[in-house]
């Protein structure tokens, strides 16, 4: 479009508004449908450990042998973990599923008999393909003292854990399963390196659950790390997840309310990017009001650009979800363009982003405004149809209106008009039905053809964007 949003106080650059904006993922027409790239696998993917020191021979014990073939084919008698017992860590895929389930209802002995021969080789299995599920089940199902052993084989390598792509799953479930002071004892760990984990694929999701399952005083040194430097996290396919998780779980608004000052400075370019405009929506639905009227405010003026923008459009259609009646109207006003000469709302019904916008304006607008807005419609219905958006919008207004779709149904128009503009509104819709008339007789010459059967379904119903 050409239209370009300068922010002299943001630490971002400010993006061209754009109907597509350039480098954004995803097919024309479809709204945050944000791939990200799969792991890297630097990890190594299957990690030797599972095997432990015995495994050379393991492939060789006939015993070993018969028994997985028996629990891969299903036949057979029925196993429990006392067959195995002396075997444990030489198990691959099917054993260590056999193990999974078993733990789930095995009873105290056998659990303790298993972890007895799994703790050992604890920090090995961590970072295996298959042996992090046993770990991760006996920190579910183990008991109070097992759990505790268990962590403590954590200590000294949360980092290291929490950057490969299974430890950082064990890491996680400790976090959800064990006492609140050996959680904050642990991730202390992470001091110095929180930035790093938030940039990691894997990393990333050890510093949420650190938010979501520890109480904000104790992950004081997390919050400080994020300090000057919260826009740019918003805008980072793993950073933003976990901008999100501190709106969500912080439980000290002193320690946190540097967080959504950060993100108000910059709001204009976090509603335009590809990320950033998720933690934009998020402090809209879960901010103060205050919060959601400085976005509002400082988004206003743009709207129907912002509405053509195949991000930003989702952060405007949440200003109206979620402003108030005040600064609903004002924004509806916007659309609606401040002279009869404008023509910002066809425009929007017309754009592949900018016609949900319209929806939502169809959707929670007062009963004047939706007056307004079916008149408008109305009298460009005959164009708006022959586009692939804006026909989806007319076949709207036609089945969920009905009789006030018809244009001699515009008492609720009139008292919203001057003489002046009543007269001049009603010349220029009967030109436009005698002009229809003459190209094509159906459309609307009487009440009789409100009469018409409206369509079987909402053709809205179905996200184009999805």
């Amino acid at each position: 479009m050409g239209f370009i949003m300068q922010y002299p106080n943001s630490p971002l650059p400010s993006p061209v508004l754009s109907g597509y904006p350039e480098g954004s993922p995803g097919l024309p027409g479809v709204r945050n449908e944000i791939k990200l790239s799969p792991a890297s696998g630097r990890n190594g993917g299957i990690i030797s450990g599972w095997q432990g020191q015995r495994s050379f021979d393991s492939a060789h014990d006939p015993k070993i042998v018969n028994f997985l073939e028996d629990l891969k084919s299903g036949k057979g008698r029925r196993f429990e973990l006392s067959d195995i017992i002396g075997h444990i860590v030489e198990f691959r895929q099917h054993g260590s599923r056999f193990i999974q389930q078993k733990l789930e209802n095995c009873c105290f002995e056998e659990k303790a008999l298993v972890f007895k021969e799994v703790l050992p080789h604890a920090s090995k299995l961590m970072t295996d393909v298959f042996g992090n599920y046993v770990i991760q089940k006996f920190f579910e199902y183990g008991s109070p003292e097992q759990r505790r052993e268990l962590a403590d084989r954590l200590v000294g390598q949360i980092l290291p854990l929490s950057l490969q792509m299974y430890g950082c799953r064990v890491i996680q479930k400790a976090l959800e399963v064990i006492e609140l002071e050996q959680k904050a004892q642990l991730v202390r760990e992470l001091d110095g390196n929180v930035m790093r984990c938030v940039r990691d694929q894997n990393g990333n999701h050890v510093i949420q659950k650190c938010i979501e399952s520890i109480p904000t005083k104790k992950i004081s040194f997390i919050l400080s790390a994020f300090r000057g430097q919260v826009a740019i996290l918003s805008i980072h396919p793993y950073g933003c997840r976990v901008i999100q998780r501190v709106l969500e779980h912080c439980t000290d608004e002193s320690q946190c309310q540097f967080i959504v000052d950060e993100i108000l400075e910059s709001v204009c370019a976090l509603a335009q990017d590809q990320y950033g405009n998720y933690v934009t929506q998020h402090v809209l639905e879960r901010g103060k009001r205050q919060e959601r009227s400085q976005i509002i405010s400082k988004l206003s003026g743009h709207i129907v650009q912002l509405s053509q923008h195949k991000f930003a459009s989702n952060v405007v259609e949440k200003c109206l979800e979620y402003g108030d009646a005040t600064e609903q109207e004002l924004l509806i006003a916007e659309i609606f363009g401040h002279d009869e000469r404008s023509d910002h709302l066809l425009t929007m019904m017309k754009d592949q982003f900018a016609n949900y916008v319209v929806q939502k304006v169809i959707d929670i607008c007062s009963e004047n405004q939706r007056a307004m807005l079916l008149s408008h419609v109305r009298i460009h219905a005959h164009a708006l149809k022959k586009y692939t958006y804006g026909k989806h919008i007319v076949a709207r207004l036609e089945h969920q209106f009905g009789a006030e779709w018809d244009y001699a149904n515009i008492d609720l128009v009139v008292k919203m008009m001057t003489k002046q503009e009543t007269f001049d509104e009603i010349c220029r819709i009967k030109h436009l039905a005698h002009d229809e008339n003459r190209e094509r007789k159906p459309w609307v010459s009487s009440n009789a053809a409100v009469a018409c059967k409206p369509h079987s379904f909402d053709i809205c119903s179905v996200d184009h964007r999805k």
